[in-house]
């Protein structure tokens, strides 16, 4: 039982900012006992409890700045990298609405947010006051949500702390705690003794406070499903394929390969895959699918295993949807539906190391593909040819930076969405030590690009470069600001083409619409844009300046734009030409 309140030991006077911090430190202290390292705050009044509580935290990295979506983005960037929960505090108001973005990719991809909203109170909302909006199920589907009433002492802190905790068990993407305060939002004294705050509130508090657990434990529930010695066997027997979707670096992917030499099937991976580099896997399937010889052979598959999912490649899509499978297993590490075909099939929950150290057999067709293995080869060939010999251009960009080593050995590449990720899914060269790969490929949107590579460079400071078009970049110019405050190398690699061209692969009946509705030519650069934000600027318009350019720039310690100027149409027109190079292999 609650032995008194605060209100009884500080009087009325100033009673309320300090429920208010309060209620603000037990949360974040709570949210440091749920594994939350990082937290990324943008300024604001109605969120000083939370504020004030950061401030008094030290067991927190604190990543700061002015706007909200960049914000949100950031966040999502130090989650994937970290694989921790990250917390966002915002003030009331639109403030909050423009994380939803970010809130979107986080759920789609299941990265763990913790937001933290300020709001107004229930007697400011519907009324004319200032900065005041409807809050909770603001993120809609996109998150879990907890709205919590103003501080007050007849709800204590057993069961602020109780609400936050079973909230958060288990959490496998956003989740949105709302946060109502009244005025006055500040404390004559911003700093809180936790212990002799909680002094009023009974034993169990002060024991929660002092033995450094979440109030309540929850135990980790792992959820597996895994095919028997019988199922294997029956599996195993015929012509297979395994093909790679998304995976993180940690999922341990490259236990897949093991796995299909032991099997003696074909491995086919995606751009996400962390093995599209990799020299034991067929890399460039997108391109021999537009081969006549090796679809020819490929369509002689009758078992699938897909790991993962959201394939890039439209053309391995098509692939999946139109064979006949005798038997489809696909293998996940949750209860996501990844299957945009609505194919009949068998899923497995599971880790791939869990999956791939079964009892598996060798398949009665093995290496049945075999003949893939030099046709690919003859691509890798094809485009060291066309694209590294050929003329200055976006593949040819992409190529350079995926196989140009780090000064250190821990570097990573984040590939934007639209153009630059296609292009390495399909042009990527195979590389001895490939770098790990991050994108937002969840809802797949130009937006927050930059932040949330931001904070993927900001956890452990490792060295990254970004690929990255001009329209995405001209979506999140404002974070720009984030990479000047990083200590790391970062080197931000804009491919201008002046517009939107994966737009002209596109079958758009005119060619006026395409111009004037679809690939939107801006005229801008990047140099002042870089300037204003105090970060070094290079422009390249041919391959020897781009290598000098970004052998300078991972030797650089910190933030840098190098402006690559391509013509409108030399990515769409090289990557029809080397269609036709490919039909005729």
């Amino acid at each position: 039982m609650q032995t008194g309140t605060l209100a009884t030991e500080t009087g009325q006077a100033g009673t309320e900012a300090q429920l208010n911090l309060l209620w603000g430190s037990l949360i974040l202290e709570e949210l440091a006992r749920l594994g939350v390292r990082h937290v990324c705050l943008a300024p604001g009044s109605r969120s000083t409890p939370l504020t004030l509580a950061l401030a008094g935290q030290d067991k927190f990295s604190r990543h700061l700045h002015f706007d909200e979506r960049g914000l949100g983005f950031m966040a999502l960037g130090l989650a994937k990298a970290s694989q921790t929960p990250v917390a966002v505090i915002t003030t009331s108001g639109t403030a909050v609405a423009n994380l939803l973005p970010a809130v979107i990719e986080a759920s789609l991809t299941r990265v763990p947010l913790v937001i933290l909203s300020a709001d107004r109170p229930m007697e400011l909302l519907d009324c004319g006051a200032n900065q005041a909006i409807p809050q909770p199920g603001l993120f809609g589907v996109y998150a879990r949500q907890l709205n919590l009433p103003p501080p007050d002492d007849r709800m204590g802190p057993r069961a602020l702390l109780s609400s936050l905790d079973a909230l958060l068990a288990q959490q496998t993407g956003p989740v949105h705690i709302n946060c109502m305060y009244r005025e006055p939002l500040y404390p004559d004294d911003a700093g809180l003794d936790l212990g002799q705050a909680l002094e009023p509130y009974g034993k169990e508090l002060r024991r929660w406070h002092r033995d450094g657990h979440p109030f309540t434990r929850y135990s980790q529930a792992s959820i597996s499903s895994l095919p028997s010695s019988d199922a294997l066997l029956r599996f195993a027997h015929g012509k297979g394929v395994i093909v790679v979707g998304a995976l993180t670096a940690d999922a341990q992917p490259q236990q897949l390969i093991t796995l299909a030499q032991k099997l003696g099937w074909p491995l086919l991976v995606d751009g996400q895959s962390q093995l599209r580099q990799h020299s034991a896997a067929l890399g460039n399937i997108d391109q021999l699918l537009l081969q006549p010889r090796a679809r020819a052979l490929l369509q002689q598959a009758d078992r699938l295993l897909l790991v993962g999912g959201r394939l890039i490649s439209k053309r391995l899509q098509a692939y999946l949807a139109e064979q006949d499978w005798h038997s489809y297993w696909q293998l996940l590490p949750d209860t996501d539906r990844l299957d945009p075909n609505h194919s009949a099939k068998q899923l497995w929950q599971a880790s791939i190391c869990r999956f791939t150290t079964l009892s598996w057999p060798r398949s009665s067709a093995a290496n049945w593909a075999l003949p893939l293995v030099p046709m690919n080869d003859a691509l890798h060939g094809l485009f060291a040819c066309h694209i590294d010999e050929g003329e200055f251009g976006e593949a040819q960009v992409i190529r350079i930076v995926a196989t140009t080593p780090f000064p250190s050995a821990a570097g990573q590449l984040f590939i934007g969405n639209s153009l630059p990720i296609r292009l390495y899914d399909m042009y990527a060269p195979v590389t001895p030590e490939p770098l790990p790969v991050f994108s937002n490929r969840g809802a797949s949107g130009i937006d927050g690009l930059l932040a949330t590579c931001c904070g993927i460079a900001a956890h452990q400071a490792r060295p990254t470069t970004l690929l990255i078009g001009d329209m995405s970049q001209l979506h999140d110019l404002n974070s720009l600001a984030l990479a000047g405050k990083l200590q790391s190398t970062l080197v931000i690699v804009v491919l201008n083409n002046d517009g939107g061209n994966i737009f002209n692969l596109l079958p758009v009946p005119d060619e006026a619409l395409r111009h004037d509705y679809y690939r939107m030519a801006h005229g801008l650069n990047f140099g002042y844009a870089a300037a204003m934000f105090g970060l070094a600027y290079n422009h390249a318009e041919d391959l020897q300046a781009f290598e000098a350019a970004y052998l300078d720039a991972l030797a650089y310690p910190g933030a840098s734009v190098i402006e690559v100027g391509i013509g409108q149409t030399q990515a769409s027109a090289q990557i029809t030409a080397l269609n036709q190079w490919v039909r005729q292999g």
